[in-house]
Parts: structure tokens; sequence; C-alpha cells
């Protein structure tokens, strides 16, 4: 037992080598995790005392835990077997497709990423190009919806700053748990996506063990209480009206929902409309080709970002107007059931068309687009003419419960507002004291002027394309 060893140099680094790695995944790296994850849950108990909605359980399980949970899931076990069969694959392939699938949807949240990082960068970035305004916001029925409900806003679809703005203006509420397609998938978002809680789902997928997979994660999030957002169109707005809404995702709720078990689902209405929408020209094009491929290239985007930054050391720099957020009111999912017993077959379609009517209701209006619709309805008019038309349409438009947000409250200032931002980007032009529009451009008016003419049968309905909604490629 005493006797002297002899060794290889090689050998004996080989030997510390292991000994060190078995020591750290043993004793040191479980230690390590278990004072992180103590530090985490600390920080997490005193942030829920902040949130009006606290970070459920659900959110803080471990990743691999949720994974496995997941795929050993009953309905989903039967999915496997079922495509095992299916596809003539033996059925430890099948289990490891749907392992794949699991890792692919589920999130992993951090706290810290979310609330010390995502939410001032929301902040941060909505404020640098709009005056973000809060709209209509139904207290009352906020504070009536109960604490243990879980809560799903449901929202318009305008552009892909809609996931910032609400991320920060729910940020003193809870944290909101996205569903993001394939855009959302590539490096370097993936990760920080993942970690902000949100779930990656594929929207084309036809393949019937991944919506399996995927329905039993929704609505395993659903019955944990996770808050969550998500948008019934299914794809940003190509003609700027609120389109029609898509299935998916809420049947997966209502198909896991049974009412008077577990936790009631109340839906939040959200509706965003705004001055400026970033990818305007980029959606009316698509809109116009029928086609939803989004492909900009990257000397495009280089040159805006360097033209962006040039303005903005320069001092030339405008910001893109306003954006506005508005709160419609809260639907409970089992008091719509309740009011509607002969649907209890097939319930989501007209569950989605009344949240996409409450969406509706509460578009906030702003300048720019009752300008459009100005212009579109007669070009060449003067700038008092314009002011004329545009109190006109205000009125109305606020007579049928329209939530109106002018600028300083005052109409002939939202009316400077309106032509100035049109007309730094040459949409419209003065001549001789009269305002026109800039042919090839008319099709951008009536993306803007369409997102507010249903709350007024005083807006025709524009001329151009109004298309019926299609998935997006982006979103």
């Amino acid at each position: 037992m005493t006797r002297t060893v002899e060794l290889p140099l090689w050998a004996l680094v080989l030997i510390l080598a292991f000994a060190t790695v078995t020591f750290a995944s043993h004793f040191l790296f479980p230690s390590v995790r278990w004072f992180f994850r103590k530090r985490l849950e600390r920080a997490v108990a005193e942030l829920n005392t902040r949130l009006t909605r606290p970070i459920e359980p659900f959110k803080l399980a471990r990743r691999h835990d949720m994974i496995q949970r997941l795929i050993y899931d009953p309905k989903v076990a039967e999915a496997i077997s079922d495509h095992a069969r299916d596809t003539g694959v033996p059925e430890q392939v099948a289990f490891e497709t749907a392992r794949r699938y699991a890792r692919e949807i589920v999130p992993r949240f951090s706290a810290s990423a979310y609330f010390g990082f995502a939410i001032r960068v929301a902040k941060l970035l909505s404020r640098a190009f709009y005056r973000v305004r809060l709209g209509a916001f139904d207290e009352a029925g906020l504070e009536k919806i109960d604490p243990d409900a879980t809560v799903i806003f449901v929202m318009n679809h305008r552009s892909n700053m809609d996931y910032v703005l609400v991320t920060w203006l729910a940020a003193e509420r809870s944290h909101l748990s996205y569903a993001v397609g394939e855009w959302a998938r590539r490096w370097p978002l993936r990760a920080l996506i993942r970690a902000m809680g949100a779930y990656f789902i594929r929207r084309r997928s036809k393949n019937g063990l991944y919506r399996r997979v995927l329905s039993r994660y929704v609505q395993i999030a659903t019955a944990g209480g996770v808050t969550q957002a998500m948008f019934p169109e299914g794809g940003l707005s190509l003609n700027g009206a609120v389109g029609t809404p898509r299935m998916g995702l809420l049947n997966y709720i209502v198909e896991g929902f049974t009412p008077g078990q577990g936790r009631d689902v109340v839906f939040i209405p959200v509706a965003l409309n705004y001055d400026r929408v970033l990818e305007d020209r980029v959606l009316v094009a698509a809109d116009i080709s029928g086609e939803r491929k989004f492909r900009l290239r990257l000397r495009d985007v280089a040159r805006h970002v360097g033209k962006h930054f040039w303005q903005r050391m320069t001092g030339r720099f405008h910001r893109f107007g306003y954006a506005s957020v508005s709160f419609g009111q809260p639907l409970s999912l089992s008091g719509f059931l309740a009011a509607n017993p002969n649907l209890t077959t097939a319930p989501t379609g007209l569950l989605a068309r009344t949240l996409m009517a409450r969406i509706r209701a509460v578009v906030p209006v702003l300048p720019v687009p009752v300008v459009s619709a100005v212009m579109l309805e007669q070009d060449g008019r003067s700038r008092a003419e314009i002011a004329a038309r545009f109190a006109v349409l205000v009125d109305d438009m606020r007579a049928h419960g329209a939530h109106i947000h002018m600028p300083r409250g005052d109409l002939d200032y939202a009316v400077e507002v309106g032509l100035r931002l049109l007309a730094l980007r040459q949409i419209v032009t003065e001549r001789d004291g009269r305002y026109l529009i800039n042919p090839p451009d008319r099709d951008l008016l009536t993306y803007y002027a369409n997102s507010i003419a249903h709350l007024s049968q005083a807006i025709p309905t524009p001329l151009g394309h109004v298309a019926p909604e299609a998935e997006s490629a982006t979103t």
C-alpha cells in the first residue's frame, strides 16, 4: 500500500482531470446551482411583492423538468404511438422526435433577463422612436379579475414593435410569455427570447406530433397560471386593418379548459396603433404582391441603420409620432361558456370573433390615420379644409365611443402633427397652399386609414389593397 508507483506524466494529468470533473459534477456544481437557485428564489419573492400578478412557480421550474413532464404526458405519449404507427418508424425514434419538439418549444425563463434587461431595453426603444401613450384602460374590469385566474392578453398585430410596447407597459403587472415564430429562432435572438419566457412555434407545421406537443405545453402553462400574450391574427396586418382571427392557440386553450375545474382563463383585449409603423412599406408591398415573404437585404438594413445614426448624430432625427396602447373589456372563458351553452362542441370561433370585436372597439385614434383618411377622400385640400374635415371625423368617432388620442388635446395641433409626419416622408407634399398625395404612396395612406376605418361610417372604405389576412412569415 505504501509502495511508490511510477506513471507517465500524461497519465497523471488524465487521472487528475477525471478526478476534477468528478468532484465538480458531484459536489461543486450542485452546490453552486443550489446557491444561485436560492438567490433567484429570494429575488423573485421580492419581485412578486411589486407585481399585480406574481410570477407563478410554473415559470420557475427547471427547463429540463418541464421538458420531461411534457414528453411523458399521457396525451403526448398517445401521439408518439400514433406517429410511430403512421410513419412506420420505431417508437423510440418517435419519442426522440417529440423530445426535440419539446426542447424547441419550452422556454428557459430568467427573471433577471426579463425584468433586469428586457424591460429597460423595451422602455428605451419605445421612447427613442415614439411618444408612447396609454389609451383606454378598463381599470375597474381589470381589478375584478380573480387573482388565481390565468390572464391572456390578445392583441392586434401592427408591427414587431408591438412586443416591445406591451412588454414595457405591462411590466408593473406581470411577466408576459409570448408565442413567437420562426424568425426568433435565429442566433443571437434565440437565447435571449427564450430567457425572456417566450416559446417558439412553427406556424405552418401540419405535423400531428408537433401539434400535440405544442398544444399540451400551452395547456399545461395555462393551467399553471402563466400570463401569456398572443396575436390572434397570426401575423402582421398587411393592410393596416384589424384582421380575422386564427384558431390555433385559442383552440388549444379552449380544448384544455374545463369550467369549474382549476383556474379560470381571462382574456384581456389589447389594441395598438401607430403614427408610423416601422415596416409599413414592406407590409404594403407584400399586400400588393399577395405573397407574405419579407426579404430584407442586409445592405438595405445597413443603409437604414446608418441613416438613422447619422440623423441622431446631426440632430436631425424626428421621432415617428405617437404610439398608443389601449386595454379593452376583459372576457372570462368560464363566463363566456356559461353564456353560450349551445356552443360546447365548437366555441372557439365565436370566442375569437368576440375578442377581435373588443380589440377593434378600443383601437386608438391617432393624427396620421385621420389625416390619411381625409387625404384619401379628396386630394389637394388646403390646410383649413383638412382641419375642418379632420374635426368632423374625430367628433363622429368620439360619438361612437372610440378612444381618441390627440396630442395636447388640440385638434388643430393634431392636424399639424399628422401633416408634418407625412410631409417628412414625402408621402404628401405642399404646393401653393394645397396638400397633394405622392401617387406611389397612396397605398401607404390607405394602410394607415384602414386602422381606424371601422370606427366611423363617416370614413369611407379606403381604396386600395385590402386583402384577407394570411399567416405572417415573420411572426
